[in-house]
């Protein structure tokens, strides 16, 4: 089916490798692999092309297992040196909609489950002591020779205020009831915390690489200041749990942001920021303003992956590489992550022209 060199017969994954590459002005031979986020339509199609049948994980201990060896079969496969995990804990009463065919979520901003005090204090938080952490005990028990375990607590500290509230709920409560907010904030924040400290046991973790998407194509989502009030706080938190384990923390965040990346380098202390969006700013300008400071992970713009002709993408990709990898601090993938609306082709096309 796939006339290019991808999935690779004989992976030679080099976590060690990966991580100087994108921390240190290292200049591999040919730039890392990153990602962050894959649909399964995707991971079928190279699953079968390893001649590897696809398993839906249900409760059932053999299905997760199952599932977990085509995880790990297909990020050892594609050429990277790590399998990323994000499993987050069971918060309930979350509204929206679910689609099954798109394998994605479209959430409800006009309000959540805590809409007040009396919601805060009945609210069912979960227990990060019963945290389901099969999935990250089994990867780490199973991992191919060379490649590492990315981990994180699935959604950041702002990402759960916002769908807990409502993101238009949020911004209202911001002016009206800001000490609900940091309550709210700050519960998130302890429980994920107590996830992360049971993350960092795992003795094949290799980096801390949590999402959590604080801008929109203008701005940030909420003000710099009230992100600084009540989410990068915790994110200074699971860096220095993270680095006092001597592992690197990076970052993914959409959107434009600009206005608190000083405070992600210098006070927070992340090794690599993902996400970037050639419409709001290309990863090679990020590159010049920040690269000698921060790794630059991915890159290669969303809506082009999707768009460009083979020809196109190819010569777009070597750009991207071309602008970035000078210096160090960098790995090559799709600036945000690989939606099924992305053709199979194109992401293949990539990781391609990535390896030559």
């Amino acid at each position: 089916m796939f006339d290019l060199r991808v999935p690779l017969q004989n992976p030679r994954p080099d976590c060690d490798a990966f991580l100087r590459a994108v921390t240190t002005p290292w200049e591999p031979d040919r730039p890392r692999l990153v990602e962050y986020l894959f649909n399964p339509p995707l991971m079928k199609a190279v699953l079968a092309e390893l001649g590897r049948e696809w398993v839906e994980p249900t409760s059932d201990t053999a299905s997760q297992k199952a599932y977990w060896d085509n995880a790990i079969a297909f990020w050892h496969h594609m050429g990277y040196d790590y399998v990323r995990i994000e499993i987050c804990l069971p918060f309930s009463g979350l509204t929206g909609r679910k689609s099954e065919a798109l394998h994605r979520n479209f959430e409800e901003t006009h309000g959540g489950p805590i809409q007040s005090w009396e919601d805060f204090e009945a609210y069912p938080w979960p227990d990060p002591a019963k945290a389901w952490l099969f999935p990250y005990e089994y990867v780490n028990a199973h991992l191919p020779e060379g490649m590492g375990l990315f981990a994180n607590h699935g959604g950041g500290p702002f990402e759960w205020l916002s769908k807990l509230m409502g993101y238009e709920a949020l911004c209202m409560a911001l002016f009206d009831d800001p000490d609900l907010v940091a309550a709210i904030a700050n519960k998130i924040g302890s429980l994920c915390e107590a996830y992360y400290a049971q993350l960092l046991q795992l003795e094949n973790l290799r980096a801390v690489f949590p999402g959590d998407d604080m801008g929109f194509r203008s701005g940030t989502m909420i003000a710099p200041d009230d992100l600084r009030k009540y989410t990068l706080p915790w994110h200074k938190r699971y860096a220095q749990m993270t680095h006092d384990r001597g592992l690197p923390y990076f970052l993914h965040s959409c959107g434009k942001i600009f206005d608190i990346v000083p405070d992600l380098i210098d006070d927070i202390g992340i090794q690599a920021k993902h996400s970037y969006e050639d419409a709001i700013l290309p990863a090679s300008e990020f590159k010049k303003r920040y690269g000698d400071r921060i790794g630059v992970l991915g890159g290669v713009d969303v809506d082009k992956l999707t768009r460009l002709s083979a020809g196109e993408l190819r010569s777009y990709v070597r750009g991207v590489i071309d602008a970035c990898a000078p210096g160090g601090r960098f790995a090559v993938g799709s600036g945000n992550s690989i939606p099924d609306y992305i053709p199979i082709e194109n992401y293949l096309t990539m990781i391609d022209e990535a390896l030559r």
